[in-house]
């Protein structure tokens, strides 16, 4: 029953309260009966029981016979008579009272007086017999007239209480085993539908005090089962966001620290750099040059650090929105191309577009994004590949889908990198090992920027060994058409 949804509850245990109730009754009617018939020759006399009494009487009247009539004669009489159940009155031949303490018959004239001879009338609720007096001839000289009632009667006073309690008891009984049975009844629902809440009510003192360690050991179909189930799943997704919780306030120590510990060598250098300024004193522009140059070059790492973290930052927010427009391909990527030149041309890299299929078509996303997207990517594939190398930019459509190949011939992705490159403040320790001012941000941010595009990223490695990133994202809405 604990089981069952709360109203199947409440009308089951209606249902037994009733069912029960009549059950009890029955027996209970069946017990008095029972008392009644074993009492009932001991404190009660039968309804029958003084009529039981009447051919005895009338024997002693044929005995007598017109010795009845003489007033002398009514002790005796009333010895055969029990006093209590019969009364009776002794007449003469015309109908008139000689004595007796029947009071309420009164019989007019003879003819009346023959009619109701050996017969029983019914008169006002009881029963009278007439039995005739008659003389040595026969001749009929007046009647005795009894009078009894056929219902049952107490042998004393404490037959009469009995039979009180016997028929209030009898009476009541049913709605004392009403009021029994719903006590009993609505206790038992009552623990059905107090052992959850009392359940749920600890659960909830738990979470109140931080603890998340436990269980709410109710299991059922019903509202509380489910209201039960439904809490669990709230502690279960409570406590995955306050692991998500912990582990994102981890990651940005972790972040703070990596970043410190990176900034903390261009800043020395600009430092022990500035102060060989001051304590040098004149010196030539070459050494002058020399200097100031390797503390802008430091300067800009230190700013790079700080700006991704403020992005980093900034781009975990849910509320971003996109900036979408509708642009070439085309001219985008050339743009991109001829900019990651400078630095390219630097370290000796050839940078090569391909377009393919994609060299006529126009997007519809936010260029700005994507131009993080790829300069991510692209600056990391600089930073690794040694000089001499190449970088590859091949570009091509698949339905709905555009895909930027970004191949190096440098080292490639270990194992390890290919599983974790992409995870925030991740450094290759292997082939593609950290250098100075690396974060581990650049593949992250490319992640989760397409992700904002509704794309993707795939680690690979070329069959020569170099490294490859795909980025893949939506050519967006309706606006894709070919020029």
């Amino acid at each position: 029953m604990n089981k069952r949804p709360l109203k199947t509850q409440f009308q089951l245990a209606f249902t037994y309260i009733i069912l029960a109730s009549v059950v009890a009754t029955v027996v209970t009617y069946a017990f008095a009966v029972l008392l009644f018939m074993r009492v009932e020759n001991k404190l009660v006399y039968p309804a029958n029981h003084y009529e039981k009494h009447l051919p005895g009487i009338e024997s002693y009247i044929l005995q007598q016979q017109t010795a009845l009539l003489a007033s002398s004669a009514r002790t005796a009489l009333e010895a055969a008579i029990p006093g209590e159940g019969i009364t009776y009155q002794v007449v003469d031949r015309n109908g008139d009272k000689i004595y007796g303490s029947l009071e309420n018959v009164n019989i007019s004239g003879r003819t009346e007086l023959y009619k109701r001879l050996n017969t029983t009338t019914s008169v006002q609720g009881r029963y009278v017999r007439t039995v005739p007096v008659i003389d040595g001839e026969g001749a009929v000289k007046g009647a005795v007239l009894l009078s009894y009632a056929l219902k049952p009667t107490y042998v004393n006073e404490s037959g009469n209480w009995w039979l009180t309690v016997i028929f209030i008891g009898a009476l009541v009984s049913p709605f004392l085993y009403i009021i029994l049975f719903a006590l009993l009844f609505s206790r038992v629902v009552s623990n059905n539908i107090n052992k959850p809440l009392r359940l749920l009510m600890e659960a909830a003192r738990k979470i109140k005090e931080k603890d998340l360690d436990f269980e709410i050991g109710y299991h059922s179909d019903n509202e509380l089962g489910q209201l039960s189930s439904a809490f669990d799943e709230m502690k279960t997704e409570l406590e995955s966001s306050l692991s998500a919780q912990w582990r994102m306030e981890q990651e940005r120590v972790e972040m703070v620290e990596a970043l410190a510990h990176d900034l903390k060598a261009p800043l020395s250098i600009i430092r022990s750099y500035t102060e060989a300024l001051m304590d040098a004193g004149e010196t030539d522009d070459e050494r002058l040059q020399r200097y100031l140059g390797v503390i802008h070059e430091n300067a800009g790492k230190s700013s790079e650090l700080v700006r991704q973290m403020q992005y980093t930052s900034d781009m975990e927010r849910t509320d971003t929105v996109l900036h979408t427009e509708t642009f070439e391909l085309a001219p985008f990527l050339e743009r991109k191309i001829k900019a990651y030149g400078l630095e390219a041309g630097q370290k000796g890299i050839d940078i090569i577009l391909r377009m393919e299929d994609a060299a006529g078509i126009c997007l519809y996303t936010d260029a700005e994004l994507l131009e993080r997207i790829l300069d991510n990517v692209v600056m990391n594939s600089l930073e690794y590949t040694p000089s001499g190398g190449s970088i590859s930019v091949s570009v091509t459509l698949r339905g709905s889908r555009v895909l930027y190949e970004i191949c190096d011939t440098g080292p490639g992705f270990s194992r390890r990198d290919l599983e974790k490159a992409v995870q925030k403040f991740y450094r290759g320790d292997d082939a593609r090992a950290s250098r100075d001012g690396h974060s581990g941000l650049g593949l992250y941010i490319a992640k989760q920027l397409a992700a904002k595009l509704g794309g993707s990223i795939r680690l690979s490695n070329t069959p020569e060994g170099g490294a490859c990133v795909v980025v893949e994202h939506d050519r967006g809405g309706q606006m894709n058409e070919n020029v």
